[in-house]
């Protein structure tokens, strides 16, 4: 199942994550397709990143072996987690990460996964809560910043939510992660036109990657400017997949649907992403 698709079944099935066109992420999940971690890599010590369903089963295996053999090993932990948030077992991802945080109360790395993986699941008041103890006032992480804000964005607090990209922004400025993130916060607010001018900043960073692109395409495409919005998301996307955004963009606004509840659910297209 390829997220950057985001016409009406895939949409039913949740199983976009918080960017791309399809708002992609610009991963996949499922089959032999290719699929992205659902995890930042850097401060947490992600190694490289699986690319399809086959190679994220066999870090499952891996991971999963090493884990039960050392339960107390945040990095068997925390990338057995990884594994199981990437085949969706997103549930047993939290009770693996909730258990290694209460053996490493005090690593960062676990509790920086741990309250992403709770908002996987919904859980955005213990997310918050976990993710404020990943860093500290004195020394704060523009990663864990992002995600609270991603966090914060799916329960509706969007000017909170603001704040915290902004402070993330601060430490690591232009940051294309960040930005895109603000850019789909100004877009569930409804202010396309910041929105896009947010997401233009992002998508102009050397190092952003194609999701932010496509964030972009879809704002562009909910102004109604649909050519451009496919021009754009060629960039990334084969012209078929494209053209298919576009036309689901097209039937949604004609029908009047609300796209900021359509779009912006959980785990939908709009949705910022907590793992920044």
């Amino acid at each position: 199942m390829d997220p950057r698709h985001f016409g009406p079944r895939r949409l039913r099935k949740g199983a976009l994550t918080s960017a791309a066109l399809a708002i992609v992420l610009a991963g996949t999940v499922a089959g032999c397709k290719t699929t992205q971690s659902t995890e930042t890599t850097g401060s947490l010590g992600t190694p490289s990143v699986p690319h399809t369903e086959a190679d994220w089963r066999r870090q499952s295996e891996i991971w999963g072996e090493r884990y039960r053999a050392k339960p107390n090993d945040p990095q068997a932990a925390i990338q057995y987690a990884q594994a199981l948030r990437a085949l969706g077992q997103r549930s047993q991802a939290v009770a693996v990460l909730e258990q290694a945080s209460i053996r490493n109360p005090k690593d960062n790395r676990i509790l920086g996964v741990y309250g992403r993986a709770l908002a996987d699941v919904g859980s955005y008041s213990q997310a918050l809560d976990v993710l404020s103890r990943a860093h500290t006032p004195d020394q704060p992480d523009w990663r864990i910043l992002s995600a609270q804000g991603a966090v914060l964005d799916q329960m509706g607090r969007h000017e909170d939510a603001r704040r915290h990209y902004s402070n993330a922004l601060k430490i690591m400025p232009d940051e294309p992660s960040v930005l895109s993130n603000l850019g789909l916060s100004y877009a569930l607010s409804k202010n396309l036109t910041k929105a896009e001018s947010t997401l233009r900043r992002a998508a102009d960073q050397p190092t952003a990657e194609p999701r932010v692109r496509q964030n972009l395409a879809l704002v562009v495409g909910l102004q109604g400017r649909f050519a451009e919005a496919e021009t754009i998301a060629r960039g990334d996307l084969s012209p078929d997949q494209a053209a298919a955004n576009v036309a689901y963009l097209r039937q949604m606004l004609a029908e009047k649907k609300d796209w900021k509840k359509k779009l912006g659910k959980p785990n939908g297209p709009l949705t910022p992403k907590a793992d920044s």
